[in-house]
């Protein structure tokens, strides 16, 4: 089983759907885990919807520190937001193949009730077709410089 941390600044919306989405889709071959570098404590209600109307389940999700998973380890980190592609990881990351999937945070959209359904929507689409392009590939056989390129092409992908 591979660990994969999925990292975000504030662990309440993208980088829970990626976990919840990995979790759901990757069978016995990956288990995902979702940390922020500076977690909001709260998991966003339009994550925990978005999921629920998708049919992934929305218990057991917590919004903490990428420190908590210090002795975890973790194979591949994945940074889903720009803020924390440019941030220092933590030293326990420095042997993890990591890759950076930026996406637009839908938590910052206004607008109507739809409207806001329909960009937690799209995240959660560009998500679970990075996920499946990532289960697509030998990445338990994969040296890690071949993987970190393959997940950053994964992440250039415009949802």
């Amino acid at each position: 089983m591979v660990n994969v941390l999925i990292l975000c600044t504030g662990n309440s919306c993208r980088s829970v759907l990626g976990e919840a989405l990995i979790n759901h889709l990757a069978g016995d071959r990956l288990r995902a885990f979702s940390a922020g570098s500076h977690p909001l404590g709260r998991i966003n209600a339009g994550a925990l919807a978005t999921l629920k109307r998708n049919g992934i389940a929305t218990e057991g999700f917590t919004s903490q520190s990428w420190n908590e998973f210090a002795d975890a380890g973790i194979d591949i980190a994945i940074t889903v937001c720009d803020s924390a592609a440019g941030e220092a990881c933590p030293v326990y990351l420095n042997s993890t193949v990591r890759g950076h999937w930026g996406l637009t945070d839908p938590a910052h959209i206004s607008g109507s009730e739809k409207e806001i359904a329909a960009a937690f929507q799209v995240t959660y689409d560009a998500l679970e077709k990075r996920i499946r392009q990532l289960l697509a590939l030998p990445f338990e056989t994969m040296p890690a410089a071949e993987l970190s390129q393959a997940l950053n092409k994964i992440g250039q992908d415009i949802p």
